[in-house]
């Protein structure tokens, strides 16, 4: 195998929008001069972050009532450094579609439950309004159309709906990245990493192609992640849990997002529909959430890829048994599991659209074939639990990003975090423009909302 000499400051392993993110910040806002991108597929974000296998929303936390205040804080934070983004270099909104969103509460319990959330996030989310029935119905008259007279419903409702093309986000923060001249980025696109070994201060990486040494690796490879963790000895207590999502499409029903009350013990976002990016006459509604034991979805040849993650170990059948036979998941499960049977599986999916549309008629939800991806979820071997949020994996001037949802809405904060963590890695004489990073992007939102 030929090997590269040069030694590279970073190496990024995954071109998603996770990684192109990194890129961006690394190329932006630091003196790292020595940067190499390696992206198994021929181009950036095709896998998870392409716009047909995620629910392409950008996600603050004020509609999502599976957030706590704390992660909605931080969530909000994260997602505004994308906004701030995509309002200075995507004013012709070729990258993203503004529309209003609501998450929509039905009957006495969940009507409680959502005026209990309001008093306790307005003062995070001042745009964030609660509306009634009739407000609901100018603002999304088929969510209220063929509804009994005397069913109660509520709305928490804000005209601040992101909906983003990930993919061509990801294709901007490249573009915005390799136009630094002064700096040598080499990108690696259709290269597959075979495997990676640490000798002395450096790493040295094996590809199809070519060898390369980087003194810094940083992997954004999503479940991918956690193979190579393993490989070098980290992240030996974790395995992961899969969860691939599907959609389904109709008609343009929705003029905005519409969510439903997050199920209660149920770490998967609940049934939502969603214009499409650049397309209001069509509303994608989903995802279903199935197990599964790949690592990418529909390729099977990734099956053997998933065991390797978990582990044949008492300890890996313990924890998913502990997780998939908790009641409330379990039921969850076998119904998505049921979606996916023809004939049977649409029309009991279609009972869930019609949580949000009513009259939405069978003929109308068709399976959006091709798309759909997969989420990694940690498990924690030793506890047998479920870990929530961001998983990360540090080690010796390396990294392991492990991003679940929302990880696209929290690519640029993940970036920044990584960006100190990198400097800190390579030691005197490099720098991260922190300042600078917040003016362009953190601060940028108070600037907008003045007036």
């Amino acid at each position: 195998m030929q090997f590269s000499h040069n030694v590279y400051d970073v190496a990024i392993i995954g071109g998603g929008i996770s990684g192109t993110a990194l890129l961006y910040s690394l190329s932006n806002y630091t003196n790292i001069d020595r940067i190499a991108l390696i992206e198994k597929n021929p181009g950036v974000a095709l896998v998870n972050s392409h716009k047909t296998s995620n629910s392409q929303t950008l996600h603050f936390g004020d509609i999502e009532t599976n957030y706590t205040l704390e992660k909605a804080r931080k969530v909000n934070r994260a997602a505004t450094l994308v906004k701030n983004y995509l309002l200075q270099h995507d004013s012709s909104q070729e990258i993203h579609s503004k529309y209003h969103k609501m998450v929509l509460a039905i009957g006495k319990e969940e009507t409680a439950e959502l005026r209990t959330r309001y008093q306790e996030f307005k003062s995070l989310f001042p745009q964030l309004r609660l509306i009634e029935r009739a407000e609901i119905e100018l603002l999304e008259p088929n969510v209220v159309k063929g509804r009994a007279a005397d069913e109660e419903i509520l709305a928490l409702y804000t005209d601040e709906g992101y909906t983003i093309d990930f993919q061509k986000l990801a294709q901007s923060f490249l573009e915005k990245s390799i136009v630094n001249e002064q700096k040598t980025i080499d990108l690696m696109l259709g290269t597959k990493v075979k495997s990676i070994k640490k000798e002395g201060e450096i790493y040295y990486v094996a590809t199809d192609k070519e060898a390369i040494a980087a003194k810094v690796v940083i992997f954004t490879a999503g479940a991918y992640s956690l193979l190579f963790a393993k490989s070098l000895g980290y992240g030996k207590d974790y395995a992961l849990l899969n969860v691939a999502g599907s959609f389904y499409l109709a008609p343009g029903v929705l003029n905005g997002k519409v969510y439903t009350v997050q199920l209660k013990k149920i770490p998967f976002a609940a049934i939502h529909g969603d214009p499409e990016v650049h397309n209001a006459s069509q509303t994608r509604f989903g995802p279903t959430a199935k197990v599964t034991p790949l690592l990418e979805q529909g390729k099977y040849g990734t099956f053997f890829d998933y065991l390797r993650t978990a582990g044949l170990s008492i300890a890996a059948f313990l924890s998913f048994f502990n997780i998939l036979t908790e009641p409330a998941i379990l039921k969850y499960v076998v119904m998505n599991f049921i979606y996916d049977i023809p004939f049977i599986g649409k029309r009991l999916f279609l009972k869930e659209v019609q949580k949000i549309v009513p009259t939405i008629k069978l003929d109308e939800v068709t399976l959006a074939k091709g798309y759909g991806g997969i989420r990694p979820q940690i498990v924690n071997l030793k506890t047998h639990r479920l870990e929530m949020g961001e998983a990360k994996i540090i080690g010796e001037n390396i990294l392991f990003n492990i991003t679940p949802s929302p990880g696209a809405s929290t690519c640029l904060q993940n970036a920044e975090d990584d960006t100190e963590k990198i400097v800190d890695f390579l030691g005197e004489g490099y720098i991260f423009e922190k300042q600078k990073f917040e003016q362009e992007l953190a601060e940028q939102r108070v600037l907008l909302n003045v007036g």
